[in-house]
């Protein structure tokens, strides 16, 4: 896919992967649709692409209301007359080992913006995107193909996303490609500070970060955006991710013990 000139919905474009994803996109020429719910943090973004020669506008949508979702996608092709892209990236997790949660309320929250927020895009956009040959892009986790400690609810609403694209993927064949970006700890991104504790609320004292295994924010998106470009349909980022289906299949146990060593004892 070459870039210029397309135009890319970006959900959770506020901060973090988002925005950034937003600002390399303009840079590589694209129109960039920057949609979430906190709107003077959209404005903030969309003026520094504006300011620096690009093209964006700011949506304020909540993606687990259908309804917005159909705006947004109305408001896109309004100011930019089509759509190429859908980026899926926001998203909430949580930090809790399941026993510990006194309150699960938060399972749905978890899949109410993981899964049904996702579905509701792609409901509203896909009719548009088929008309452009467009792609799907999932900012995705490791998770989404595996267990994991502490995340059984965040797994689990990337399991659901995974299956869901999945399937789109063969109905949809020669219509529009989708690709996976399977992503492991990524810095900068305020993933870990929202995510849910046990009590079901935000938690206060957010786990720290793992040094050796986080990939830089301007890195991660470089390689989604390169992954775009060569019209992949999974990228791993960092590369090591690619070995969770093979460790799955022949050597769960060890799989399972690093998932557990990386949680349990961050270097």
């Amino acid at each position: 896919m070459n870039l210029k000139d397309k135009v890319f919905i970006v959900t959770g474009a506020s901060s973090g992967i988002g925005e950034e994803l937003c600002k390399q996109l303009s840079s590589s020429g694209s129109l960039v649709v920057c949609a979430a719910r906190r709107l003077n943090e959209l404005e903030r973004v969309c003026s520094l692409i504006n300011d620096s020669g690009g093209r964006s506008v700011p949506i304020k949508t909540d993606i687990t209301v259908l309804k917005e979702c159909k705006e947004m996608v109305s408001i896109a092709l309004d100011t930019f007359g089509r759509i190429d892209g859908l980026i899926l990236n926001a998203g909430i997790s949580m930090w809790a080992r399941f026993e510990d949660i006194t309150d699960i309320a938060f399972f749905k929250n978890l899949m109410d913006v993981n899964y049904m927020g996702a579905v509701n895009c792609v409901h509203a956009a896909l009719p548009h995107l088929k008309s452009s040959k467009g792609k799907i892009i999932s900012c995705s986790t490791g998770q989404a193909l595996m267990g994991f400690p502490r995340h059984s609810g965040y797994a689990a609403s990337k399991h659901a996303l995974h299956g869901f694209l999945s399937t789109l993927a063969i109905e949809n064949k020669n219509e529009i490609t989708i690709l996976e970006a399977i992503l492991g700890w990524i810095k900068d991104t305020n993933l870990r500070g929202n995510a849910f504790g046990p009590d079901g609320k935000t938690q206060k004292k957010p786990p720290k970060q793992h040094s050796k295994e986080s990939i830089s924010l301007d890195r991660c998106v470089n390689k989604i955006i390169y992954a775009i470009e060569k019209d992949w349909r999974t990228t791993y980022i960092p590369l090591k991710l690619r070995l969770i289906p093979f460790f799955k299949a022949f050597w769960r146990w060890y799989l399972e013990f690093r998932a557990d060593q990386v949680v349990e004892k961050p270097k």
